[in-house]
C-alpha cells in the first residue's frame, strides 16, 4: 500500500477519537497563568505597522507580567508555511492554519499576538469562525497604498513596481477594509497618530480583555 493511501485511511474521521473532554481544562490553565487567553489579530497592508504594533504589545504585556506568544506572517512563513505560495486558495490556507494555532494557544491561557495582512473579508470571517468572538480582537493597522509605500520598510513596494513581486497586496491583488459584518473590529490609524498613541489605544483595548 502507498503511503498517501496509508496516512489518507488513517486520517479518516471514523479513525479519529479527539480527547478534548479528558485534557486539563482551560481554566486551570488561565487560572496559573492569571489571565485570560485571547487572541489579537492585527491585520493591513504590508508596511502599516502591524509588526511593529504587535512587538511593542508583546513587550509591554511581558512587563506587566502576562504570558504571550508572537505569531508573524514572515516568521510563519519560513517554518509551517513555507510550502504556501502568494495565490489567493494559499493565502487562505495560511490564515486557516495561523487561526487553529492561534486557537491552541488561547486554550493554554496566552494571549496570543497575530500579525497578517489578511487582506479579503472572507479570510477574517474563517479566522473568526476558528477562534470565535468572545477569544479574538481583531485590529485593523489602517494606512493607505501610497503611505505604505513610501514607508517601504522591507523593500517591496519598490520590487513590486519594478515587476519584481508578483500577487502583491494592493497592486495585484485585493485588499478589502472591514465590512459591515466587522463592526467589532478595532481600528488603529498609523497615518493619524503617533507610534506611542497607537500602542496606546492597542494596550487600552487589550487589557480588559485578558484580565482575570
Amino acid at each position: 500500500m502507498q503511503v498517501d493511501q496509508l496516512t489518507q485511511q488513517m486520517s479518516s474521521a471514523e479513525n479519529l477519537h479527539p480527547i478534548f473532554d479528558r485534557v486539563l481544562p482551560r481554566a486551570e490553565k488561565e487560572a496559573r497563568l492569571g489571565q485570560r487567553g485571547r487572541v489579537i489579530w492585527l491585520f493591513g497592508l504590508s508596511g502599516s505597522g502591524k509588526s511593529t504594533l504587535a512587538i511593542a504589545l508583546e513587550r509591554r504585556l511581558h512587563a506587566e507580567g502576562f504570558a504571550t506568544q508572537l505569531l508573524d506572517g514572515d516568521n510563519v512563513r519560513t517554518g509551517l508555511n513555507r510550502g504556501l505560495g502568494f495565490s489567493e486558495a494559499d493565502r487562505t490556507e495560511n490564515i486557516r492554519r495561523i487561526a487553529e494555532v492561534a486557537k491552541l494557544h488561547a486554550q493554554a491561557g496566552l494571549v496570543t499576538l497575530c500579525s497578517f495582512i489578511t487582506p479579503l473579508r472572507a479570510q477574517r470571517a474563517l479566522a473568526r469562525e476558528i477562534l470565535g468572538a468572545d477569544d479574538l480582537l481583531p485590529v485593523y493597522v489602517k494606512a493607505d497604498f501610497a503611505t505604505c509605500a513610501r514607508r517601504d520598510p522591507k523593500g517591496l513596494y519598490a520590487k513590486a513596481a519594478a515587476g519584481g513581486v508578483g500577487q502583491f497586496t494592493g497592486k495585484d491583488s485585493a485588499f478589502e477594509e472591514p465590512g459591515e459584518h466587522e463592526a467589532n473590529t478595532l481600528v488603529i490609524d498609523t497615518e493619524a497618530a503617533a507610534p506611542e498613541a497607537c500602542l496606546a489605544l492597542l494596550h487600552a483595548a487589550v487589557s480588559p480583555r485578558i484580565q482575570l
